[in-house]
């Protein structure tokens, strides 16, 4: 009797949900990196996985943000932009951004591909339901970086958004610059 009374007093011990992960902040990538995951989706003639590495690269929006984008964000007039500007939906502040040649060219021929339209998601989901999650954003991100070789743990949509970030920094070294690139109002 005394024994069962002592056995319901222990509770089960709960494993942490965490136990195990990588907790942090996930690093940028690395020049190298990049142009390993551009030369791998070139080869293996992903346009629409290489047409969204290099937004996510040159918008430094976050992972919400980079599958929000619609057609007519980036090419209203069914050719991409110099510039474009999105709306964070974190802060509700519109963020300005340049697209280089080579994403300019990438979502091109993306669009042609897919004959996506104005008004629709720039990078469609499955199925009619409309644009990508954050959550297939996500697992696309963790195949990227698997395929070069390194820990998809290690690494996240948020490098995407910081590997840009990085290099502008280490280049200037101005910090207020890269502040305001990513939308940020405090350091």
């Amino acid at each position: 009797m005394e024994q069962e009374h002592a056995t319901s007093l222990i509770k089960p011990v709960c494993v942490p949900w965490n136990k195990g992960k990588l907790v942090g902040t996930k690093p940028p990538l690395r020049p190298s990196h990049v142009w390993s995951i551009r030369t791998k989706l070139q080869i293996e003639g992903k346009k629409r996985d290489l047409a969204l590495f290099n937004l996510a690269i040159d918008s430094k929006l976050r992972g919400c943000d980079v599958v929000a984008v619609r057609v007519d964000d980036v090419a209203p007039s069914g050719y991409s932009m110099d510039r474009a500007t999105i709306r964070q939906k974190k802060t509700g502040r519109p963020v300005r951004f340049e697209l280089t040649d080579q994403t300019r060219q990438t979502i091109d021929e993306y669009l042609r591909l897919a004959g996506r339209k104005a008004g629709q998601f720039l990078f469609a989901g499955r199925g009619d339901r409309g644009g990508l999650t954050t959550r297939q954003y996500a697992r696309l991100v963790q195949e990227w970086v698997a395929s070069i070789g390194l820990d998809p743990a290690k690494f996240g949509t948020h490098s995407l958004r910081r590997t840009k970030a990085v290099l502008i920094y280490l280049r200037t070294g101005n910090l207020r610059a890269v502040q305001l690139l990513l939308g940020h109002s405090k350091i």
